[in-house]
């Protein structure tokens, strides 16, 4: 009788484990909702930025990495029929940079045309294409690091600050990308992420639970792009 008694209690104890992780690493709708009200007025950047981010938590999204042609600048991916936002973890950046003034679309460009040569060579391209560079997360990452937005790559969750990019190098070997923001409630000292892994722009507590590849903290182009030898 022991016996069953205690398989029961591993049978049905055992889902609460990945239950409470998630409870954990999840934040709800109504806590974006007050943390975007205290942060869209800061005189931080990085802050406003962070509430841009979270604000595309809250619209329905699918995800879409497919090649479109679109206008510039200030060029967008179609919406669905549905009405839902497509796109991927770099339209998520771009997007919330767009609230705040700055397209990156324009600015990835115009230095891409001073500099293609520098730029990752990875998609057999003779020259810049305004339509997909800047949602290619090696190109923003370049760019973040033309204008002297690279910060020093760490595991301490202190170094990120609201309004932070970072780039992860998943298990798979692609790389990803996502906004660091506060975390919910009485975890707001906490560095969570916005991100999109390909179910729509979500609130987590996971900065650490991929490897962290890129660190970078972009608060608007400063100056030209430095030309470098750099692939």
């Amino acid at each position: 009788m022991l016996l069953i008694a205690g398989f029961a209690a591993w049978h049905f104890g055992k889902p609460l484990v990945p239950l409470l992780r998630a409870q954990q690493s999840v934040a709800s709708l109504e806590a974006a909702d007050i943390l975007i009200g205290e942060l869209a007025p800061s005189l931080e950047f990085g802050e406003r930025l962070a509430s841009a981010g979270l604000q595309r938590t809250k619209m329905p999204s699918a995800y879409d990495a497919d090649y479109y042609a679109i206008s510039y600048p200030g060029g967008d991916l179609p919406l669905t029929p549905e009405g839902k936002w497509r796109g991927k973890a770099e339209d998520l950046i771009i997007r919330s940079y767009r609230n705040l003034g700055i397209d990156l679309q324009e600015l990835v460009h115009e230095d891409m045309a001073k500099n293609f040569s520098v730029y990752p060579q990875l998609w057999k391209r003779r020259e810049p294409d305004r339509n997909i560079d800047h949602r290619m997360v090696q190109n923003l990452q370049r760019y973040f690091k033309h204008q002297g937005a690279e910060l020093k790559v760490t595991r301490e969750t202190g170094d990120y600050k609201p309004g932070d990019v970072v780039v992860w190098m998943l298990a798979s070997g692609d790389l990803h990308c996502g906004l660091v923001v506060p975390g919910p409630g009485e975890r707001r000292g906490e560095a969570w992420v916005v991100h999109d892994l390909g179910s729509g722009p979500k609130w987590e507590n996971v900065l650490t639970d991929y490897q962290i590849y890129g660190h970078y903290r972009f608060t608007g182009a400063k100056h030209d792009a430095v030309e470098s030898a750099e692939n």
